[in-house]
């Protein structure tokens, strides 16, 4: 037998071969192909050859019938002819019965398609077969004589063409499947699929759900701790603002941080481990910037304490020289720690330590100044920020469907519009509220005072109600829809104050939370840290509460802030501008002047 290429194919085209039956019992020729097959074994094919030769055999069974239908119409028109028994099916298993047609009369079809039923599982599906050509003389003849047999013209022919379609890629169309299954794999459980399938979904909906639990409980949380420490005073919200920039210098910095170095460019010997003194000159260079923004703020909101204290005085009147000399000494520290091997990254460090006191303890001083002229300016803006992030996070899940920004995944476009009017409509009314309270509005001068405390001031003009009449056609349409006479309206310039904060709030301060997903991009991190279950490190909360802090300063400085001439402003220039005997001489005629005006001077 000459050895030609296997050929795996399927049942049906190995029924084209047409085969007589009778001249060899199904055990036998199973055992001949078996042991045929034993010495050239073709390999296991892949998935694709299988799907690729089913197909090709239902285009040879297709073929094969249009060629049954057209011997059937010239059977018609002659004269009948004797039956043609129909070829033996060669069952690929033991267990699988041979099926032969029964001989049908001139004016039926002589080749009708029977269903071939397998009983699963049937292992010997999945073994291919190996066809190399039609060997008809390899067939024995019983008692010597030459059994009867059709003629194999048309089922070579047929059995070639197989071979040869066999051996091309497949171009033709796709039928529908012949009812024989040849891969017994696809024939898994239903129900154990989709099992699998929503498997990792259901798991994921759990996380999100306990992700949402526990967010919005550490939200509440948050503002139940907030809202208490406003009501303790002025010096509990300035203790928590620097603990808050506390905790994101010791995040932020710690991205950066010096771990084994290798040898640079020109240095054969680079040190192993971490240089001691980068972390001790990150937080000597923030103590030392703290000093320096915090005293200033001490120092001209409460002149009239600093400059009446002698103790005070040296340091009130030489602040910034002191902070000079202590960031110098730092300098110095910081070149004398050089080292080599690890200079690129100390002067790396360097750099993102000041970017980081930049970004951070100046942003903080902005905040305690807000503090410090009305908790008002900084209780509602910073409220804003987290209405604004609560409500996009809300609109967010619930209709949120086109990404807003590639740096922040989760970011939506319907979030982001929902929470800037949702953020208008609560800043009217939140800040409206607390205008009515002198605590609020009014500047400090005591840090010893809290919500129970009685305070007066004179309110700033922007916290003033103010009228404005209406135009007569308005004022008819108003006073018809609501049944009263309406002539005017009430307002406080504070409240367009308070759209312009709400339209920062939503608009820009977001940007904020972008810088700091860019961060964490570029360090390949999810959260700054897990300080704050549910919403991961202070800085994830504080990024846009440092943006929205600096702004509302310089709005309120440059357009509300009112410049009056103060007992602390005019004792801060006696001090620092008058000799000892200029300060007596004033002393003396300022008394002079109030015992005319009839004031008695107690004398000490």
């Amino acid at each position: 037998m000459s050895s030609t290429r296997p050929i795996f194919a399927s049942k049906i085209a190995y029924d084209a071969l047409a085969i007589e039956s009778g001249e060899e019992t199904e055990e036998e020729e199973l055992l001949e192909e078996q042991s045929s097959d034993i010495h050239d074994a073709p390999a296991k094919p892949t998935k694709s050859a299988i799907k690729r030769a089913n197909r090709l055999a239902r285009l040879e069974q297709k073929q094969r019938q249009k060629e049954a239908k057209a011997q059937a119409q010239k059977a018609e028109q002659h004269a009948p002819q004797p039956s043609v028994s129909a070829p033996a099916t060669a069952a690929p298993s033991l267990a699988a019965p041979t099926v032969k047609a029964e001989p049908s009369p001139a004016k039926k079809k002589p080749f009708v398609s029977q269903p071939v039923v397998l009983e699963p599982p049937v292992p010997a599906v999945s073994a291919p077969l190996s066809i190399s050509a039609p060997k008809p003389e390899k067939t024995p003849v019983p008692n010597g004589t030459a059994p009867k047999r059709q003629p194999l013209s048309a089922a070579s022919e047929s059995s070639a063409k197989v071979a040869s379609i066999l051996s091309k890629p497949s171009t033709g169309p796709s039928v529908e499947p012949a009812p024989l299954v040849v891969e017994p794999k696809k024939a898994a459980a239903p129900e154990a699929a989709l099992a699998v399938q929503t498997a990792p979904q259901d798991a994921e909906k759990v996380k999100k759900r306990q992700s949402f639990v526990t967010r919005t409980l550490w939200t509440f949380i948050m503002i139940g701790g907030f809202i208490a420490l406003l009501l303790l005073g002025h010096t509990y919200m300035i203790l928590l603002v620097m603990l808050c920039q506390t905790l994101v210098y010791r995040e932020v910095t710690a991205l950066f941080s010096l771990k084994s170095a290798t040898p640079e460019s020109g240095e054969t010997h680079a040190p192993k481990g971490k240089d001691p003194w980068s972390k001790t000159l990150n937080w000597y260079f923030f103590a030392v910037t703290n000093y320096f923004l915090y005293g200033e703020s001490i120092i001209y909101y409460f002149k009239h304490v600093v400059f009446a204290d002698a103790q005070l005085l040296p340091f009130a009147t030489n602040h910034r020289m002191i902070s000079f000399m202590l960031y110098i000494i730092g300098f110095m520290g910081f070149v004398m720690s050089l080292k080599k091997g690890y200079l690129k990254q100390q002067f790396g460090l360097f750099c993102w330590v000041h970017m980081s006191l930049l970004l951070i303890v100046l942003s903080s001083h902005f905040i305690m100044n807000n503090i410090l002229e009305g908790l008002i300016w900084f209780w509602v803006p910073a409220s804003l920020v987290i209405c604004n992030d609560v409500f996009a996070y809300i609109w967010g899940i619930t209709v949120g469907r086109t990404p807003l920004i590639k740096l922040s995944p989760k970011k939506t476009v319907e979030g982001f519009v929902g929470a800037f009017l949702t953020t208008l409509v609560f800043a009217v009314g939140w800040g409206t509220f607390f205008m009515r309270y002198n605590y609020m509005i009014c500047p400090v001068h005591d840090l010893g005072v809290s919500a129970w405390s009685s305070i007066q001031c004179t309110p700033n003009p922007v916290f003033v109600w103010r009228s404005v009449q209406l135009w007569s056609p308005v004022a008819t349409v108003l006073s018809t829809l609501f049944r009263s006479s309406i002539t005017k309206i009430s307002y406080a310039p504070y409240q367009l104050h308070l759209l312009v904060l709400a339209c920062f709030a939503s608009l820009v301060a977001p940007f904020g939370g972008f810088f700091a997903s860019g961060f964490k991009r570029a360090f390949n991190i999810k959260d700054f840290g897990h300080s704050i279950p549910g919403h991961g490190g202070m800085t994830d909360r504080m990024d846009c509460q440092f943006l929205m802090g600096v702004f509302t300063y310089v709005y309120y400085s440059s357009l509300i802030r009112e410049h009056h001439v103060t007992v602390g402003s005019i004792l801060q220039t006696i001090v620092s501008g008058l000799t000892i005997d200029e300060q007596l001489e004033l002393v003396s005629d300022l008394t002079r002047y109030l015992q005319k005006q009839g004031i008695v001077v107690p004398h000490n």
